[in-house]
């Protein structure tokens, strides 16, 4: 299905924060047509806003803020990666082939399986606040395989109601068969058909044990001239130039920077590039260095973050999880976790339309089970959002 479209009202807000502009108490919201048509004090509603039949939802004192923006996710796989992980936690050497065992299993889904797993877990995401999210390809890796996730993702965005933006990620590792050239020769080709599928994005890991730059920039610098925008794996495992390759194609974000260092952070920064946390990756790999955070936000760059949900290192749909992460793990403050999470993540997708509350902004938001939103990282474990909504229409 679409995104919905409908007209809400809704009341006994104890703070919104509409991540436009400052902090409002004890205020209300209206949505008309899946849009944001007035916001502001509760008690200027019946001046603002003239009556109607308009259905309406009690927020109870709690706080409502944007839907949640998730902007970098893995969402289509079959299998399990558990005996790699329990590998991992025992400190057990496994080479049980990492995300090649994900492309066998997800090959040999079936069509409609694939849909509804994805499903399933888009789902999930909504149920804890998220509204838009941004899901990649990359474990089919050789053109049909990959074209058919494409398909996958757009049968999924035609029944959830959540803003789906789709990515072609062919470059997320050499297969084991495949010469490297011949294959990035393949990813190559493959993208004027992948954004014929629907893609919107392409992306490459670009890391040790991944891509080159080489590879990367011409896989990019192709991908540019087919339509596509541009995101980049980079800096995860080891510095090898990604960040600055990112931020000189113009890409929209770069994303994990676990290794980012001051002068890549100023080159994003420079280039208007976003920097993409993704702390439960950063937990579940425990390689990484937790300042990343302060390296961004000391050059200047726009911070977002996201689950980069995947079978293997980050089995997570949760957006408040990753907040409270982002919080404890990375040293953002609530503000600043927040405000990546949604106003930054839509920028890491530039999109304009979501991610703030902000007058003819989509009607996408979330009343939290708090009443102030510190306890939204301070309560760890406990349910975060009691109502999803989605261009005016409660979903969830």
């Amino acid at each position: 299905m679409s995104a919905p479209a409908g007209d809400l009202l809704v009341r006994g807000i104890g703070r919104l924060l509409p991540m436009t502009g400052p902090l409002v108490p004890a205020a209300a919201l209206l949505v008309r047509a899946g849009r944001v048509a007035w916001s502001g004090p509760e008690r200027e509603l019946a001046a603002a806003v003239a009556p109607g039949d308009t259905p309406e939802l009690d927020a109870g004192g709690a706080v409502v803020l944007p839907g949640f923006v998730d902007c970098h996710t893995h969402l289509v796989w079959a299998g399990s990666r558990r005996d790699e992980l329990a590998a991992r936690l025992a400190g057990t050497p496994y080479d049980g082939g990492g995300i090649r065992t994900t492309v066998a299993a997800t090959r040999a889904a079936g069509f409609d399986e694939l849909v509804e797993l994805t499903e399933a877990r888009a789902l999930a995401a909504l149920r804890t606040g998220t509204t838009t999210m941004e899901l990649k390809t990359g474990y089919g890796l050789e053109r049909a395989a990959e074209l058919r996730l494409l398909d996958v993702i757009a049968a999924v965005a035609d029944r959830v109601p959540v803003r789906i933006e789709a990515t072609y990620l062919g470059a997320h590792t050499v297969p084991a068969d495949r010469d490297r050239s011949d294959y990035v020769a393949e990813v190559i080709d493959t993208l004027p058909a992948a954004r014929a599928a629907g893609a919107r994005w392409c992306d490459v890991f670009c890391d040790t044990g991944a891509f080159p730059l080489v590879d990367a920039r011409r896989i990019l610098a192709a991908a540019g001239s087919a339509g596509l925008g541009l995101r980049l794996h980079a800096d995860q495992i080891n510095r090898i130039g990604a960040t600055e390759l990112a931020a000189e194609l113009g890409a929209a974000s770069a994303d994990h920077l676990d290794r980012v260092d001051p002068a890549g952070a100023r080159a994003l920064a420079a280039a208007g590039t976003a920097g993409v946390l993704l702390p439960t990756a950063t937990l579940t790999m425990r390689t990484g260095r937790w300042d990343q955070a302060a390296v961004l936000r000391d050059a200047g760059v726009v911070l977002a973050l996201g689950t980069d949900a995947n079978p293997g290192t980050s089995w997570c749909e949760s957006m408040p999880y990753v907040i409270q992460l982002g919080c404890f793990g990375l040293g953002l403050s609530v503000d600043e976790a927040l405000h990546a999470a949604t106003a930054g993540a839509a920028y890491a997708l530039r999109r304009a339309d979501v991610g703030h509350l902000g007058r003819s902004a989509a009607g996408d938001l979330v009343v939290l089970e708090v009443a102030h939103e510190a306890d939204l990282i301070g309560h760890l474990g406990a349910p975060a959002v009691r109502r999803t909504v989605v261009g005016g229409v409660p979903v969830g």
